[in-house]
């Protein structure tokens, strides 16, 4: 995750227009030296800052990167333009973004192909970022080849107005509930689940806890004798 000061008028971190940054995951933008809103004594009230995810990669890649995304490349044909958004290598780790249509595809080519054989899919995780317009929710796929001893990442992104990404689970069994689970708290829909249902929060339940839009609520819990207060209604610091 890289931090750089915004020289393109990227907005107000109160809900002005921010900029995506070209190729990049925008995760916020911060105003002032704290970055959070009014009461900024430090002089620095005025300063915007772009907070954002390493963008692509240039070849040479090093290592065994450039092996894999050659052979995927080379699987893909025609498609592999538009379903490898980007190759992100970045502290000694590799990052595949892939476009949501082709994942199904590009999953079965890493568990099948001879040269890739990344036979284990270690779950799924949702990251919700608000701020990057069209591209808020993102899943993040770890894989682990047993065969060659290597590991590397699949990102797919979808906005929260379109929040459908398939699922992979026929590809590979043990994503089952990592998809549920992602869904439960993420609100991403995996399509192609056999049974996608809430696996933590009741069935009942409205909204989805772990987006960063999501209201704290809570109730006051007693503890030792003391009675802490909920976290919607403590006071705020600034």
């Amino acid at each position: 995750m890289s931090e750089t000061q915004d020289l393109s008028g990227a907005g107000d971190a109160q809900g002005g227009e921010h900029v995506r940054p070209e190729g990049r995951t925008l995760i916020n933008v911060r105003q002032g030296m704290f970055g959070g809103p009014g009461g900024d004594t430090s002089g620095y009230g005025g300063l915007k800052r772009v907070i954002e995810m390493p963008g692509a990669s240039e070849r040479p890649y090093g290592e065994w990167f450039d092996g894999v995304v050659d052979v995927l490349e080379e699987l893909l044909g025609d498609k592999a333009a538009d379903a490898i958004e980007s190759v992100v290598v970045d502290r000694g780790e590799l990052t595949l973004n892939i476009a949501r249509e082709h994942l199904y595809e590009v999953a079965q080519h890493l568990r099948d192909d001879q040269d890739l054989r990344f036979e284990m899919c270690l779950g799924v995780s949702g990251v919700h970022y608000p701020a990057d317009e069209g591209r808020e929710l993102h899943a993040v796929y770890p894989m682990q080849s047993i065969t060659h001893n290597r590991r590397l990442r699949v990102e797919v992104a979808c906005s929260e107005e379109d929040p459908h990404i398939p699922s992979i689970t026929p590809i590979y069994p043990m994503n089952n509930w990592h998809e549920r689970e992602t869904y439960d708290f993420f609100g991403i829909v995996f399509d192609g689940h056999p049974y996608l249902a809430r696996i933590e929060m009741p069935d009942d339940w409205v909204g989805h806890p772990q987006r960063k839009d999501y209201p704290l609520g809570g109730i006051p819990v007693e503890y030792k004798g003391a009675e802490v207060p909920s976290p919607d209604t403590r006071r705020q610091y600034r």
